[in-house]
């Protein structure tokens, strides 16, 4: 259905998403945003259009904002290779602040359908659930250390006696980077490189094992062995140069996902296609926004830049309702209304498009629409991470960017809600705010 303004109005119907599908077409990466981490449509609807690419479009894998071993204990579920009874048992593995970006409803409730889906799939065209993200250092040894216990018990010793650089800085691995990055500890860069060496190094040989462990087990040994370097490399840089630091993350996220596509090219024999899940401030590409001027890059710049038309851009905007966000890091998850937003915002010329009748719209930002290439100037944007100080909402949450640039296409839900942690504490029950806000009494 379209409107006098541009795009598609989105109104609850199974073909809201056929304008998406179509835009992304053939291209073997669909990278769907999110602006914030917390909001409910953003991970319904991501969901629902990724259902829609596995079963009509044959994506093949869905890699997401997480730390990869605890990802990977949801992928082994959802494959049906895995001891956890249920979908919520499969994502427990997400501890870490903040649960809820994958502890929640919306997450599970996916989870529990690519499993059913799997489950009626021949084995080849299973749907695997990967993370990108490198902050799960530990976990990420104690994975390494695992599958060597089985494979190789001396190699386990010598990257146990390799790996235990860490143990003067306890479990935080942000209390080594800051160690490390004032001369008060000695850096674990050449154990970390030389286990991981050693481990590509003695790859074939695992391989030809007696069908102790799956036939993926290296794959995933090795990519946890290269998160460790990288995070290791990450700590160390956190406490420096911002610029660097995101920079070495998105490289990861970018380096893990050309491995998954080289893995699985090789192991299934047919070209890998994957949904992306992240932040926009990781997918839509960082030479359209302000990032760039920072010195900064991002996972959309980078497989744009190397994979061109067959990757889509997919974003998301909201202009109000409520979020869930901590007001600090490692603080509880609070349900926060969203301030309406700014003047001068893409988010208020959406509103604006919806004449007051509170529009939700898809724009495909490549067609040609004097409207449209309005898009091309700059505006602002808002991005709201896992922490949401709307008494600071300019300088902590806007930043400007030409959005045709940015991204393929747009998604914009006027009015949204928070995304339900399956852990809903009293502090966030509370921030339940009447439907009369600001002027109930």
């Amino acid at each position: 259905m379209t409107s006098a303004a541009p795009g598609y109005v989105l109104t609850g119907s199974r073909d809201d998403f056929d304008p998406v599908l179509r835009l992304i077409g053939d291209a073997q990466f669909a990278l769907i945003g999110e602006a914030s981490h917390g909001t409910h449509e953003f991970y319904r609807i991501r969901a629902e259009i990724t259902k829609r690419l596995i079963r009509e479009q044959g994506f093949t894998s869905v890699a997401v904002e997480a730390d990869w071993p605890d990802a990977y204990r949801v992928n082994r579920y959802v494959q049906g290779r895995s001891v956890d009874d249920d979908a919520e048992a499969a994502l427990s593995g997400f501890r870490r602040f903040p649960q809820w970006m994958w502890r929640n409803a919306d997450v599970l409730d996916f989870v529990g359908w690519l499993r059913a889906h799997n489950d009626a799939s021949r084995p080849e065209r299973r749907v695997g659930f990967y993370g990108l993200d490198l902050y799960a250092l530990h976990s990420s040894i104690e994975a390494v250390l695992a599958y060597l216990r089985i494979v190789d018990p001396d190699a386990a010793r010598r990257a146990q006696a390799r790996y235990s650089c860490f143990d003067h800085f306890g479990a935080d691995p942000q209390a080594y980077g800051y160690a490390t990055s004032l001369g008060l500890g000695p850096s674990c860069e050449a154990a970390v490189v030389a286990e991981l060496t050693d481990l590509r190094r003695a790859g074939a040989e695992y391989a030809r094992r007696d069908g102790r462990i799956e036939p993926d087990d290296f794959f995933y040994a090795e990519q946890n062995a290269r998160l460790v370097r990288n995070a290791e490399r990450y700590y160390r840089a956190m406490f420096g140069d911002h610029a660097q630091s995101w920079n070495l993350r998105d490289r990861h996220m970018a380096e893990t996902l050309e491995a998954l596509v080289a893995f699985h090219a090789t192991s299934r024999r047919r070209p890998e296609k994957v949904v992306v899940w992240a932040h926009n401030s990781h997918l839509g590409d960082a030479r359209a926004t302000e990032m760039s001027m920072r010195g900064e890059l991002n996972l959309g710049q980078l497989v744009r830049t190397r994979h061109g038309l067959d990757a889509a851009l997919i974003g998301f905007l909201t202009y109000g309702g409520t979020v869930t966000a901590a007001s600090d890091w490692d603080e509880p998850a609070e349900r926060k209304r969203v301030r309406p937003a700014l003047p001068g915002s893409y988010e208020e010329i959406f509103r604006e498009w919806g004449q007051g009748e509170h529009e939700n719209r898809f724009l495909n930002l490549t067609e040609s629409d004097p409207l449209i290439r309005r898009l091309a100037e700059p505006y602002l944007e808002r991005a709201i991470g896992v922490i949401y100080r709307p008494e600071t909402e300019r300088q902590s949450h806007y930043f400007h960017a030409r959005l045709t640039q940015q991204f393929d296409g747009i998604l914009y839900y006027d009015t949204t809600r928070a995304v339900e942690p399956l852990e809903r504490t009293g502090l966030w029950e509370r921030g339940e705010v009447p439907e009369t806000f600001p002027s109930a009494l």
